[in-house]
């Protein structure tokens, strides 16, 4: 990638403010052009897809390449924005937003919920296979190669991605031997159709009351627990004090802090475990379990869990979950800023593979949705505990209210358990539909 017009993480991030900023203030205009704008598109649509857009003009980039002049050689950047957000904000966000929750509140939101995580599962495992099927009638060498070219194997990475997340991904990578020169091909894909498929869940969220009618869903559990959770705040809201706001920064960074650093234990020594692990299959089933991301979002929300039993909750009152609100902003700013989208156009056959994939997964989520009266909430958080992982989920969750970023994490981390050994089911069936 083309060295952007500007590369000091500083200014970057002064960009991406400003350009949160726009969006809050526009949309917070009555009346007008603007109005109507936002009735149709999302505020958090736009806080994703306008730094998306800086990327694409070339104004920012989360990586870029220079060459030396006298020598022609080629040295790799990469930002820090994203790392910043994922490892120190998110954490800090969903204990924020879980400082309050209503655990019984949750539960109660039944069984709806796993169905539709589990749906979201299931069509990323045949969603694979038959995507493949598909592109190889109208074109047969975008699935082609052999060995450790095979695309296939390649594909295997996206199964453990939308699954699980990265260290499924990673996992996926070593088992099947992808060739890591062309692995940089995939992780394209992961990241434009993934990020696509977001979006329009994003916008989505704008429409739901319209979708949840037409999907005739009873929805009284999220409501009963948005409600509950409103009158709880109405209850204890104060004006913060600065010790009120200090506080609240102790005890967000502090978990963040303990979280990062029993992940540092955690994570090397289940890497020792599960490498001595015999059976490769069983082996690869607890590979997650070696990652630190998970552990440190784990910890973070298990502590965040056990404050909510404190008083530490009356912090909601203060605004704990609008201040974790405004971190979740600016991850995804960070991640639309991942996106280039004129990129989209230079490996077209493996994103048409992605997009039928992704396409299946939608589908049957819609299908079963409708069958069992899911509402769109479940379908949303279910699809993206999945496809985006513990990252994403929260942030979709959150989007229909700050309370219910806890159930996005806890559906993901399901996804961390249950995604090496579906990705490989997966591609188990990707190679045979290869074969085909």
């Amino acid at each position: 990638m083309n060295e952007p017009l500007f590369t000091n993480d500083t200014i970057v991030f002064g960009i991406l403010m400003l350009a949160l900023g726009a969006i809050f203030y526009t949309e917070s205009l009555k009346g007008g052009f603007w109005e109507k704008f936002y009735k149709i598109v999302p505020g958090l649509f736009m806080a994703y897809m306008l730094p998306a857009v800086l990327t694409t003009v070339g104004l920012i980039a989360p990586e870029w390449e220079t060459t030396n002049t006298d020598t022609g050689e080629i040295t790799k950047h990469s930002t820090n924005l994203y790392y910043v957000a994922s490892r120190y904000l998110l954490p800090a966000a969903l204990v924020l937003m879980t400082l309050s929750i209503d655990l019984k509140g949750v539960f109660n939101l039944g069984w709806k919920a796993l169905i539709m995580f589990f749906t979201g599962t299931i069509g990323i495992v045949i969603g694979g296979p038959i995507a493949i099927l598909i592109i190889s009638t109208f074109s047969p060498e975008t699935v082609g190669g052999v060995g450790p070219d095979a695309v296939w194997r390649g594909l295997s990475t996206l199964a453990g991605s939308w699954i699980g997340g990265g260290a499924n991904q990673t996992a996926m990578l070593e088992i099947y031997g992808y060739n890591q020169k062309l692995y940089g091909g995939m992780v394209f894909v992961d990241i434009v159709v993934a990020n696509l498929w977001m979006a329009l869940l994003l916008i989505g969220i704008g429409k739901r009351n319209a979708i949840n009618k037409w999907l005739k869903a009873d929805t009284s559990s999220i409501e009963s627990l948005k409600d509950k959770m409103s009158n709880f705040t109405e209850s204890v809201k104060r004006n913060p004090t600065l010790t009120d706001l200090m506080l609240m920064a102790a005890i967000a960074f502090g978990t963040v802090s303990v979280a990062h650093l029993f992940a540092g234990i955690l994570a090397p020594f289940f890497k020792n475990i599960v490498d001595g692990i015999e059976n490769q299959t069983l082996k690869n089933v607890f590979t997650f379990l070696d990652s630190s991301f998970f552990w440190m979002i784990s910890i973070s929300t298990i502590i965040a869990i056990l404050l909510s039993f404190t008083k530490a909750r009356n912090y909601e009152g203060a605004g704990a979950s609008k201040f974790g609100s405004v971190f979740i902003y600016i991850l995804v700013a960070s991640i639309g800023m991942k996106m280039d989208l004129t990129l989209i156009f230079d490996n077209v056959g493996l994103i048409a593979i992605g997009l039928v994939w992704m396409s299946i997964h939608a589908l049957l989520l819609i299908f079963v949705a409708k069958i069992i009266k899911a509402p769109y909430f479940f379908l949303a958080v279910g699809s993206q505990a999945n496809v985006g992982g513990a990252a994403s989920a929260p942030i979709v969750a959150s989007a229909f209210h700050p309370s219910l970023a806890t159930v996005g994490v806890l559906l993901a981390v399901f996804g961390y358990a249950v995604g090496t050994i579906a990705a490989i089911g997966c591609t188990i069936l990707m190679q045979l539909a290869s074969a085909g």
